[in-house]
């Protein structure tokens, strides 16, 4: 079977951690997050996969290549303009010939796609859209349907009182090749805004399938740190590269590599990437510490995430919801404060905005 992975765009919600690298590359569990979509692909027979890249595209292929190492086929749509999600498919019909899958790169999902895929065939459907139950509308495009899934009405970001449902669209698609005479050739289109709102006026075969495996749109900098606390609490089936040290009331996911100083205190679900080096007495607190980064003796870090290659000097103190991009150097005894994104820095001199 044949898949889609949406893998083009630049992931301006989690600056300053994607200045280097697009969003479905950063470490989730200290993988790329587009890997985990790769080998659910895989478990569920999506063998032959194309992926459409725009930002930073060389850093995708050079880890993903042609896919054998992972077990499937992989192929590149390149986009020098952003087509839209629509417009990005529809540039791939020469490669999606038969009932595919669409799935956004930058999402942590364990869902079952031939549970979904089977649904899809019973139901002769054009058009099935996996729907996730959230209590936060606000942030989603939320789908109404009817008693037998068939989509009425959609609501964009509804505010809570306003909502007809709680169900959101997950970016995860499945698709007869036929929903390609619904998209126009080489422009920019949009499967929420112009597709799907179509598909319900002519009252296509178009579904809406509520699932109850772990999704999340890793949108920002809060939803990147709760999806790691949910691989750490066993909230979803993902691969992680290292292992997992319980400690009192902590949970560490630890990459073999790392070197480790004396004393160190471990609070809340803390993940730290391959041949960094943590300095004697340091606190970590529910915090994402990416590769090759060092933290000074006595520094504490609170709820934050640090990019790759940094070095955070002794007695440094960054506090909560702060962002720290790779390649930063931080000297002894700064305070960075709660919320603040530091872009890049020498010495003491810091790019830094709340």
């Amino acid at each position: 079977m044949k898949a889609m992975i949406m893998a083009a765009g630049v992931g301006s919600r989690l600056m300053p951690m994607t200045i280097d690298i697009p969003k479905p590359m950063v470490p989730m569990g200290n993988k790329p997050l587009m890997e985990n979509i790769v080998n659910l692909l895989k478990h569920h027979e999506f063998k032959d996969i194309i992926a459409n890249l725009h930002y930073q595209s060389s850093v995708i292929t050079n880890y993903f290549d042609n896919g054998s190492k992972f077990g499937v086929s992989i192929q590149y749509s390149k986009e020098d303009e952003l087509m839209g999600t629509a417009g990005g498919v529809k540039k791939c019909d020469w490669f999606l010939d038969e009932t595919f899958v669409v799935v956004s790169g930058d999402a942590l999902t364990d869902i079952n796609l031939t549970d979904l895929v089977n649904a899809h065939k019973r139901k002769g459907a054009l058009a099935t859209i996996a729907l996730k139950e959230v209590e936060d509308v606000e942030h989603f495009g939320i789908v109404i349907t009817d008693e037998e899934g068939k989509i009425d009405k959609f609501q964009e970001k509804p505010r809570k009182q306003e909502a007809l449902s709680k169900t959101a669209n997950t970016g995860i698609y499945i698709f007869e090749p036929e929903i390609f005479k619904y998209i126009p050739n080489k422009q920019f289109y949009d499967f929420g805004k112009q597709v799907f709102p179509h598909l319900v006026k002519i009252k296509a075969p178009f579904y809406g399938i509520a699932i109850d495996e772990y999704w999340c749109d890793v949108g920002n900098i809060d939803t990147y740190r709760q999806a790691h606390n949910d691989i750490l609490e066993n909230r979803v089936k993902v691969q992680t590269s290292g292992k997992v040290l319980e400690k009192d009331i902590s949970k560490v996911l630890i990459d073999d590599s790392v070197e480790m100083g004396k004393n160190i205190n471990f609070r809340g679900n803390v993940v730290i990437g391959e041949n960094c080096k943590i300095g004697d007495n340091s606190s970590i607190n529910n915090s994402v510490i990416w590769a090759n980064t060092v933290v000074g003796e006595k520094s504490v870090l609170n709820n934050c995430v640090i990019g790759d290659n940094c070095n955070i000097g002794k007695q440094v103190i960054i506090n909560q919801g702060a962002v720290v991009a790779s390649g930063c150097f931080l000297n002894d005894k700064i305070t960075i404060a709660e919320g603040m994104k530091v872009f890049n820095s020498s010495g003491d001199k810091l790019k830094a905005e709340n």
